[in-house]
Formats: structure tokens, sequence, C-alpha cells
């Protein structure tokens, strides 16, 4: 199994940047497909980045296309999410997934505030 923690959210102004780093235990960390999505104040846990096992394939939601980067480091069990040009609205619970098969998993979260 996987255990996921999130770190490096906080307090941005717009038009900033922040990395995001989700670090994972566990021995298997390479063989899961891995992602980042968000939950904002009222609204539903959206997608926001993927990567599959080898780093070799990124998906993004339109919203972070062209101002997200996901990437992997599987010998150091780190995902990142660097993010840039952030905006009001991208104002959210940033968590980390991780998905074999039917499994998954998810980190508790770390808070990303971007103020206008």
């Amino acid at each position: 199994q996987v255990q996921l923690v999130e770190s490096g959210g906080g307090l941005v102004q717009a038009g900033g940047s922040l990395r995001l780093s989700c670090a994972a235990s566990g021995d298997t960390f390479s063989r899961w497909t891995m992602g980042w999505f968000r939950q904002a104040p009222g609204q539903e846990r959206e997608f926001v980045a993927a990567i599959n096992w080898s780093g070799d394939n990124t998906y993004y939601a339109d919203s972070a296309k062209g101002r997200f980067t996901i990437s992997r480091d599987n010998a150091e069990k780190l995902v990142y999410l660097q993010m840039n040009s952030l905006k009001p609205e991208d104002t959210a619970v940033y968590y980390c997934k991780a998905d074999r098969g039917s499994v998954t998993i998810w980190g508790q979260g770390t808070q990303v505030t971007v103020s206008s």
C-alpha cells in the first residue's frame, strides 16, 4: 500500500507560483498512477492533473493547461504540481491521489489560497 502526504500549500498573490509536493511511502510507488485534485468550499472535488507510472504521459484539466505542470520522481517517491500564474479561483484544498487497478488512496490535502 501507499500513504500520501501533501505539502507546499500556502497563501500567494494572484499571478504568483507554488509547488506542491506529495510524498509517498511504500515500496511500490512506481506502479501507481498519481494525480492531483482540488476542492473549493461548497464545491465538488475536481480533477486537476494526472501522470502515469513512468511519467511519460500527463493529463490536465482545461483550467490547469498551460499553467500547471505535474511531474514525479519515482526514486524519491515524490509527485509535484508546479502551479504558475495562479488565480483567485485556484483557491482550494489540493489533494494527492494514487490509483492502481481498483484501489484509490488519497492524501490529507494542503490548502492553497490565492489573493486578488
